[in-house]
């Protein structure tokens, strides 16, 4: 089942008087429980595609489809959010470092008037993630950061969303850190039939995590690939340039 689909996808901003393109006819689609990596140098324009699809941003062009439904203009967020959630680079910066972690896996469930026991639950969203129970009274300083990006997890499957966005979301861990989170979405989004969005400038992860691949550059796709057919065979530029940086440092 096609969850994502995007069509000639555009984007440009005003700088100095002039119009800069950022997004140039963007076009993709992912299916449930398939992860699609895009990836490319930072300004390449695939965390602002991330960022239009999540509707943080708005395009000037183009359209999106969510489970075939239009909603480029969708005015109803809350149904709109409890489809699509997104995973952030810093997770401590995306939980209230006064509030426990547990409160804050808890209020998405609260806010969509979830009709279970909420602490149950939290309870059993921190084990999906390997975190063992007493972390729901943990706070955000009292954790590592892969251990936050684990809760951070555990609260964007909390309303068992189509389509989970990644947006370079190992970035700033270590690389065991990074394998192990890229290897709990991936079984997350296969288990629960999940489509995935897996933004990232690191080619060496997406064989762990990817079906396919889109690499962009200057806003636009300039290769569509597996990931290995990239890593060991890249036609563009870019790619070539990054399998050089990923994998011969």
């Amino acid at each position: 089942m096609k969850i994502l689909e995007v069509r000639h996808l555009k984007k440009y901003f005003v700088k100095g008087g002039k119009k800069v393109i950022v997004i140039d006819d963007v076009n993709f689609s992912v299916d449930a429980g398939e992860c699609l990596g895009i990836v490319g140098l930072s300004g390449c324009g695939k965390s602002t595609t991330a960022r239009i699809v999540a509707k943080l941003l708005s395009a000037d062009g183009g359209e999106v489809f969510l489970c075939g439904e239009n909603v480029t203009a969708t005015t109803n967020l809350k149904k709109f959010y409890a489809q699509v959630q997104m995973i952030f680079q810093m997770p401590d910066d995306s939980f209230d470092p006064r509030k426990s972690l547990g409160w804050s896996i808890a209020e998405p469930l609260k806010n969509y008037g979830y009709k279970g026991n909420v602490a149950d639950k939290v309870k059993s969203l921190l084990a999906e993630v390997g975190l063992p129970a007493e972390y729901a009274e943990r706070y955000p300083h009292e954790v590592s950061g892969g251990e936050c990006q684990r809760a951070a997890i555990a609260r964007a499957i909390s309303l068992e969303p189509k389509l989970l966005i990644s947006d370079e979301a190992t970035s700033a861990l270590d690389a065991d850190n990074q394998i192990k989170i890229v290897a709990l979405i991936k079984n997350l989004c296969r288990k629960k039939n999940i489509a995935c969005l897996f933004i990232t400038h690191d080619l060496a992860l997406l064989p762990h995590i990817a079906d396919n691949v889109l690499v962009m550059d200057g806003g636009k796709i300039v290769e569509i690939g597996k990931p290995l057919d990239i890593i060991h065979n890249p036609k563009s530029d870019i790619a070539r340039q990054m399998m050089t940086a990923n994998f011969l440092k």
